[in-house]
């Protein structure tokens, strides 16, 4: 089972995050952000990953750190998980609609960081979560797991629905990603033999 527990800690933020990509969907969350917590639950469902995350941090400023540092810690435990990314996929993507809004997520396992992220939010709000923390919290992801993904949002009129169809489908195209290649004979997908 491929498996990883990383905790971090900072004078902003206590982060700890549980992950089995092998999993079956479950989720225990409590990041103290009611909105990220939906999400991350999408996360764990739509990913068929088994996911824990305990956050407490400065929310008495506003909730950045705490969204930044759960992304942050989140790439470090899919990075750690996957290990050497021997047999895996690597490649991964989806589009996931949901009513009017609908959005494109690719991903690529390469190594290298980087993110092109094109969201142009309905709302700056949805209830008390600031949207544009959706863009911090995939740098922190997309940093440490050390992946090139490119997000789209194609269209959409409600910035909830907006979100939860980012979510999703980088929730699914992580799932292909990681997903082991069966015709790969366990080598790395790469000519350069690692990634």
């Amino acid at each position: 089972m491929r498996k990883a527990q990383v905790t971090r800690d900072t004078n902003e933020t206590q982060i700890a995050v549980s992950i089995n990509l092998d999993g079956s969907g479950r989720s225990k969350l409590a990041t103290g952000v009611p909105f990220l917590d939906h999400m991350l639950d999408q996360v764990a469902r739509h990913g068929l990953v088994d996911l824990e995350v305990q956050a407490t941090g400065d929310l008495h400023i506003d909730a950045h750190h705490t969204v930044e540092d759960i992304g942050i810690t989140l790439g470090q435990a899919v990075a750690k998980a996957l290990g050497g990314k021997k047999g895996i996929r690597r490649y991964g993507h989806a589009y996931v609609p949901l009513d009017e809004a609908l959005s494109r997520v690719v991903v690529d396992f390469s190594g290298r960081p980087g993110l092109e992220y094109h969201v142009e939010y309905a709302r700056a709000l949805v209830g008390e979560f600031d949207v544009d923390l959706t863009h911090e919290f995939f740098q922190g992801f997309v940093n440490h797991a050390g992946v090139t993904m490119h997000i789209d949002n194609l269209r959409g009129d409600n910035a909830h629905h907006q979100c939860e169809t980012v979510f999703k489908a980088f929730a699914r195209a992580l799932r292909m990603a990681v997903e082991p290649d069966t015709r790969a004979g366990g080598r790395i997908p790469s000519t350069k033999g690692r990634l």
